[in-house]
């Protein structure tokens, strides 16, 4: 199990929901190369409205149903680590925005294995 307290680098991408990477979702394949990396752990979050590059508004709300909403993947772990793992997200992320902060870990822990 990963062990991450203190200092850390988050690394949040913005892209479409509908966004591919040899036929499935971006998103997925971020998350599976993050895990195959052995980083800490990484979040996909589906955003309800939102606007990028484009200024083309996507939405959920029901009279203007979006079928590419926005979404985010957040990704925390040690600086090395995140900066390792970036040459991936240049080959994924055709369309979208990359950022990283500094940010402090004071609490990780994962769950106990099942029995």
């Amino acid at each position: 199990m990963t062990r991450l307290t203190g200092r850390a680098l988050r690394v949040t991408i913005f892209i479409g929901e509908t966004d591919l990477w040899h036929h499935k979702p971006v998103y997925t394949e971020i998350v599976h190369r993050v895990r195959k990396a052995g980083l800490a752990g990484a979040s996909v979050f589906r955003g309800i409205e939102g606007f990028g590059a484009s200024s083309l508004i996507h939405t959920q709300r029901l009279l203007s149903l979006s079928e590419d909403l926005p979404v985010a993947v957040v990704i925390v772990d040690a600086e090395d680590k995140i900066r390792a793992f970036l040459p991936e997200l240049d080959e994924l992320v055709a369309e979208g925005l990359v950022i990283l902060d500094d940010c402090e870990v004071i609490r990780y822990v994962g769950r106990g294995k099942a029995k």
